[in-house]
This record gives structure tokens, sequence and C-alpha cells, in this order.
């Protein structure tokens, strides 16, 4: 029987948003292949994660390696860690999530399976010929580009874009199997971490974010960004920025959405100072809807943008902040 696997990555004692949506995509392409669904989930001290979600989501069982070695994450370990656990079952397919961790083992894995492998997903669809067909959007957006594997091509690894699906209702009651696993070594893992620095933030995740707000270039610097994360704070949304605006240093590289940062999917993507390059768009594009706030009316920015204001920020910016204040205290 095909399995269809996804990598779900423990974060804080649980699992983000996009694990759910793997799970839902999971849970269709194992009804078309008459298949079972299996979270795995890899780590050490993997005691406290609660896994009970997995399977209300749509698991039918819980892959848990829990081994010493797993911890710090390197590229390495991980990929022998699923090389082995993959040839141990033969599942159909591997999701996991278009992040940092997803895009750096994905292609590893691959290679030591010599299988192929297709990144950013936005669709999965069944077909009678190809068996699936994954939709990606290449060159920032522009074209729809359909990618089926070939029939010796297993498993089938694939990264999902967070946001590109909606996750299923968790089911009450319902619960999947922990079996745990075991792999015996981890061959020669190369790399050595010597710290991991963490940066707490009280804002929602970029990636997870239903409302997100961005500054550019047009803020002008550390205290016009900080306008920009003042309205983020109000709308309780996670904060953006364009490479100009990182690359300055008036915020965090962590907080890049585009090309060369992060792929977000906001219900609400507001865009402050932000010209619209097809760098910074490839990145934001997949928001349902697009504000921009520029005071360049040919900025093409107002070409994608939903709604627009040509106005200076530094004036529209704390209005607009006011406002939705003002709507919360009513």
């Amino acid at each position: 029987m095909a399995e269809v696997w996804v990598y779900a990555e423990p974060k804080h004692g649980t699992f983000p948003r996009v694990t759910f949506e793997m799970l839902a995509a999971a849970r269709r392409m194992a009804e078309e292949a008459g298949g079972d669904v299996s979270a795995v989930v890899l780590g050490s001290g993997l005691g406290e994660v609660d896994l009970d979600p997995l399977g209300a989501a749509g698991a039918d069982a819980v892959l848990v390696l829990d081994d010493p070695a797993l911890d710090p994450y390197t590229t390495d370990a991980y990929a022998a860690a699923l090389e082995t656990l993959i040839t141990q079952r033969q599942p159909e397919a591997l999701l996991l999530a278009d992040g940092a961790t997803g895009l750096d083992v994905a292609p590893v894995l691959a290679q030591r399976l010599g299988t192929g492998f297709v990144a950013d997903v936005v669709g999965i669809e069944a077909d009678a010929q190809e068996g699936f067909v994954f939709t990606r959007e290449p060159y920032s957006g522009k074209v729809l580009a359909d990618v089926a594997f070939a029939a010796d091509a297993r498993p089938m690894v694939v990264t999902v874009r967070p946001k590109a699906f909606e996750p299923d209702a968790p089911v009450e009651g319902r619960t999947a199997p922990v079996l745990m696993q075991h792999v015996d070594g981890f061959g020669d893992v190369r790399q050595t971490v010597a710290d991991v620095v963490r940066r707490a933030s009280g804002r929602v995740e970029l990636t997870e974010a239903d409302i997100v707000v961005s500054g550019g270039r047009g803020t002008k610097g550390a205290e016009g960004f900080a306008l920009v994360e003042e309205l983020a704070d109000v709308l309780g949304a996670a904060v953006g920025a364009s490479r100009p605006a990182v690359d300055e240093g008036w915020t965090d590289i962590q907080f890049q959405v585009g090309q060369t940062g992060k792929t977000v999917a906001p219900s609400l993507y507001i865009a402050c100072g932000i010209s619209g390059s097809i760098q910074h768009m490839a990145g934001a594009a997949a928001s349902k809807c697009i504000v921009a706030v520029n005071n360049d009316p040919q900025a093409d920015i107002f070409k994608v943008a939903d709604y627009g204001i040509v106005a200076d920020l530094f004036e529209a910016v704390p209005l607009l902040t006011e406002a939705f204040r003002a709507g919360k205290a009513s």
C-alpha cells in the first residue's frame, strides 16, 4: 500500500500551520493512490512534543525518530535519517515545508535516493497517466509550470509553499499510533554547529501570518520603519520588509520578503514604501489582497495592488494606524 509522508517539524513543542496544510494535501493524494498518510517527526528529546494534533488532522500513523544525533539540526544527519527510513518503508511521496529545513535537506535527500525533487509547489492534482502533477510558479510567479515525476522516480520529494493549501478541520477523537523508529548510525556528518542564536519576537511568524505589513526603501530609515512596526502591532500582524530595508540595516533579515527572502501568502498584505520589483513580489504575489502605500503613482506595486494609496507614507501610515486603533477600541 502506497504511503504519503509529511515531514512534520516541531517548533516550540507544537507544529506550524504548514504541517496541517501538507497533511490535508497528503490526505487527498493518499485517497487517490489507495494508501495511508504518515507524519514523520525527527529530533532529540521529543517526549514533550504534542503529537495528537497530527492524528486529528489526518495522519494515519506518526513515525518518530528521537536521537541525540539529531540535535542540533545538520543536513547530513537528517538526510541520512530520512534516507534510511524511506529505504525501509518505501513511501510513494514525501512532502516538506518550503522553508529553511525543507529546502536544505530535500534536494540532498533526493540526490542520495536517486529520485526527483520539485520545490515550492502550490498545487497537486491526480492524473490518470502521470499519477500526480505538481504545480509551481517559476519566474517570480509570471507563469505556471506543471511537473510530473518519471514512473521510476520514487519517492516523489516535494517542498510545499506555506498557505498554498487549506488545512482540514481536525476530527475530534481521531488518533494515530506513534511508531518509534531506529536508525543505526548517521554516516559521516560533515557539519559542526557551534551555536544556535534565536531572536525572540512577540509577533506572529511571518510565513504563518494572516496579515503582513511590510516596509521598503521609502521608509527612509529605522525611524520610518518603526511606523510599519507600529501599524503591524495594532493589526496583530507580522512585519515584513523588502531587501533594501534589510540591506540598509533598518530591520533584520528574518523579515525579508521576496525572491531572496521568505514567501508569504496572507489574506492582507500592506506594502509601505515598496516599489514592487519582480524580486519582492516573488515573495508576496500570492497574497489574497494587497494594499500599497507609495508616493509615486507610477510605482510597479500599483500594477499588482488591489487597493492603492498615493501618499507620503509618513502621513498615511500613522493615519491608518490611528484608524485601526480607534476601530479596535470601539
